[in-house]
């Protein structure tokens, strides 16, 4: 039977925390903004200092980076999504640099303490567990880990399958809260995005195992993939434009040799129908991001694909994907994770794909990257290069060998430029490279 929970208010709660604790919050969708807000309240009333606050991207607002909070809080997130980024960039929040596969072991090994897990979860089923939904990452960590848990109980949180799924007795708070969760539309991919969709779409085989981010790039790809046969997902995060290729087949998994049939991921967001088709769903597993995101594990499948997208990529083939400059705009993630992955499964293909200029018409394959710049992707990593002008593989490639690809798929008003950079730097003989 059902167990009883007794439920208290989101400001008695919180009352646990304590100042010099450290505090974990789920993420994206499922970041507990009823805690977050009584925890901002605390910190108003002047009741606690110095609490450390650690998560991964989180939808919704992040008020405790807010610059009224200094000496109160100090966040340091795994990842500096919108909602902090000015605040990161500013000095008010701080960024922890991490792999993402490697955030649940900051917790399990001791290099960061968590006293206190706010967590989101679904309603408890008759056997007495309750769902993460689509936030598992680093959160079933900080749950084995923290003193103590306080978790909301929302009816909108929906009950996926996997490691999502934990027992009522993990739980020492519980605090009911109803609100729908955060939705994110993702805008149609442009012109420029459905050719870099096409280019990496040509490099997918039949039967191959899909990662990739969510936005207009993913998309792009997956609106490509219509015609595919056998394609398996094994990823940290999916949205909305993997449900068409599920209902047409051609998302199914049936030549994955691990969890063979299964969707694995890690976390989720997207609009309402994609949180309506993870629920009560056995077809998607949700899971530690230490399992999803190992790159042992992502290569015992075969024809992993993996796509990434990057900030800046010198002629060399290094990869900036965290910062512009010394400002950082997102975070390592699971960018090397999933290329070294992709890189050792038998058929399997790494591939970061981006626009060729920023919107501004800059050049984003450049001679060197920018002073400051942060290195995610090594030149010693990456294999597949894309974008609007075409796909090169740099995998085995001498330095000049790089330059002439990277050249021949840069903007066409940047490739003399680009050329006579690369002519300065390796000399006469550049030239003669075919």
């Amino acid at each position: 039977m059902q167990k009883n929970i007794r439920f208290i208010t989101a400001d008695e709660a919180v009352k646990v925390v304590k100042s010099g604790d450290h505090v974990h919050f789920s993420s994206v969708a499922c970041a507990p903004s009823v805690l977050i807000d009584a925890l901002c309240r605390r910190g108003d009333a002047g009741e606690i200092r110095d609490v450390k606050i650690h998560h991964l991207h989180t939808e919704g607002p992040a008020p405790y980076t807010d610059k009224k909070y200094e000496g109160v809080f100090f966040h340091q997130a795994f990842f500096v999504g919108e909602n902090v980024r000015k605040n990161v960039q500013d000095g008010y929040a701080d960024y922890i640099p991490v792999f993402l596969s490697e955030t649940q072991k900051l917790y399990r090994c001791g290099a960061l303490p968590c006293d206190v897990a706010m967590i989101q979860v679904s309603l408890p089923d008759k056997h007495g567990f309750v769902s993460m939904g689509p936030s598992v990452d680093a959160t079933l960590a900080a749950i084995e880990c923290a003193k103590y848990v306080i978790a909301v109980v929302n009816r909108n949180v929906p009950r996926a399958w996997g490691d999502a799924m934990i027992p009522l007795s993990k739980i020492d708070m519980f605090v009911e809260d109803n609100t729908p969760l955060p939705t994110t539309l993702f805008s149609e991919p442009d012109e420029i995005e459905t050719a870099i969709g096409r280019n990496c779409a040509s490099l997918i085989e039949d039967g191959a195992t899909l990662q990739m981010g969510i936005g207009a790039i993913p998309n792009a790809v997956l609106a490509q993939l219509g015609n595919h046969k056998n394609l398996g997902i094994h990823t940290e995060m999916f949205a909305d434009g993997v449900l068409p290729l599920v209902e047409k087949g051609v998302v199914n998994g049936a030549e994955k040799k691990i969890n063979k049939g299964k969707m694995v991921s890690t976390f989720l967001m997207g609009s309402q129908e994609c949180y309506d088709f993870i629920d009560d769903n056995p077809m998607v597993l949700m899971k530690d991001v230490g399992y999803t995101n190992d790159p042992y594990v992502i290569a015992k499948n075969p024809k992993v694909t993996a796509i990434n997208s990057a900030i800046q990529v010198d002629l060399t083939g290094q990869v900036c994907a965290d910062s512009i400059g010394t400002k950082f705009y997102s975070g390592v993630g699971g960018q090397i994770d999933f290329v070294y992955g992709a890189s050792m499964s038998e058929g399997g293909k790494a591939i970061i794909a981006m626009p060729s200029v920023t919107k501004k018409g800059i050049s984003k394959i450049s001679p060197i990257l920018h002073s400051g710049a942060g290195v995610v992707t090594t030149r010693n990593h990456i294999h597949w290069f894309v974008t609007e002008y075409g796909a090169v593989n740099l995998y085995g490639k001498s330095l000049q060998e790089r330059a002439k690809l990277l050249i021949s798929i840069a903007h066409p008003d940047h490739r003399e430029a680009l050329d006579k950079a690369a002519f300065e730097r390796f000399g006469p003989h550049f030239h003669f490279i075919g």
